[in-house]
């Protein structure tokens, strides 16, 4: 048997901040969605153990990659729970075209992605709930990309609320040829530059009611920006001379590298992806929607709250 799924990137349309555990881990809240830009697993259950294999030079494949120990985790799981080994085993190949170190998740939606696409070959033995909870042991984004809709992050970004009223937004995307440590920018932080903002159930409301047009988005903001512009000056040049040539706010995504600009409208972004594509002196340009509705219907067949 063999399953081809699309494993999608994110942004972070906001991303405040709001304390620091004792655990060292700090806490957030921030407004995620996914994007139309994606990369492609293919799966194929056949002979023995798990094989991960990646196209990008940059990521490695087998124990390595998140997506092996994803694999490893479900099975492991899946003994647990039914008290025998699924038969047989898995080779899991992704074609990458997130940039990785880009603040897009796309280490953590391959994870996602495996969990639910073995999920499903194992006739949904797990709730999507229960699916979240094992993604969560991989990493504190795994679990949006199951979640699966807009959605209010807080905690270490494992506490999510489905986000209403999300507007149609295209986004002009660019990696600056930059990989970001997560680790190392939240190392790095100052707490005196940050927001300093509380989180509150309203935090997200009206934040993307635009001006000029819909098109203006001043609320927009990171706190993880400045410093990973002061580890990697690349991210803030780069965001410099992509503002200049849009003419508008460019922000970063999650920990960097990533930056993107929101449209309301699709002629727009077209002209503004085509204008960078042309003359943007840096990396790779993408365009792509927000995702607004549940991606992961694919793997589920009807939405399981």
């Amino acid at each position: 048997m063999k399953l081809t799924k699309k494993s999608f990137a994110k942004i972070n349309l906001f991303l405040h901040l709001t304390g620091k555990r004792d655990d060292g881990y700090h806490e957030l809240c921030s407004l995620m969605v996914q994007i139309g830009l994606w990369d492609e697993i293919q799966f194929s259950f056949e002979g023995n153990g798990i094989r991960v294999f990646c196209d990008h030079p940059h990521v490695p494949g087998g124990k390595e990659n998140l997506a092996y120990k994803a694999a490893e985790l479900f099975f492991c799981a899946y003994e647990k729970h039914q008290g025998r080994f699924p038969l047989g085993g898995v080779a899991v190949r992704i074609k990458k075209q997130i940039p990785p170190g880009g603040g897009l998740g796309g280490g953590s939606s391959n994870a996602a992605t495996v969990l639910m696409a073995l999920n499903e070959y194992c006739a949904f033995v797990f709730s999507r709930s229960e699916l979240m909870v094992l993604g969560l042991k991989l990493g504190a984004d795994v679990p949006f990309f199951i979640f699966g809709v807009p959605a209010l992050a807080t905690g270490v970004g494992e506490i999510l609320e489905k986000y209403p009223e999300l507007p149609e937004l295209y986004v002009v995307l660019c990696d600056p040829g930059v990989a970001a440590s997560t680790p190392d920018v939240f190392k790095n932080i100052d707490f005196r530059l940050t927001s300093g903002r509380k989180c509150n159930r309203n935090t997200g409301s009206n934040v993307l009611l635009g001006e000029q047009g819909g098109d203006g988005w001043g609320k927009l903001h990171n706190d993880l920006e400045v410093s990973a512009c002061r580890l990697y000056p690349e991210i803030a040049s780069a965001k410099g001379e992509m503002e200049f040539l849009l003419k508008r706010d460019v922000y970063m995504s999650g920990s960097g590298s990533s930056l993107f600009a929101l449209f309301s409208g699709p002629e727009a972004a077209r002209k503004a992806y085509e204008l960078l594509a042309k003359q943007w002196s840096r990396g790779q340009v993408f365009l792509a929607p927000l995702k607004r509705y549940d991606l992961s219907l694919m793997y589920w067949g009807v939405v399981k709250w």
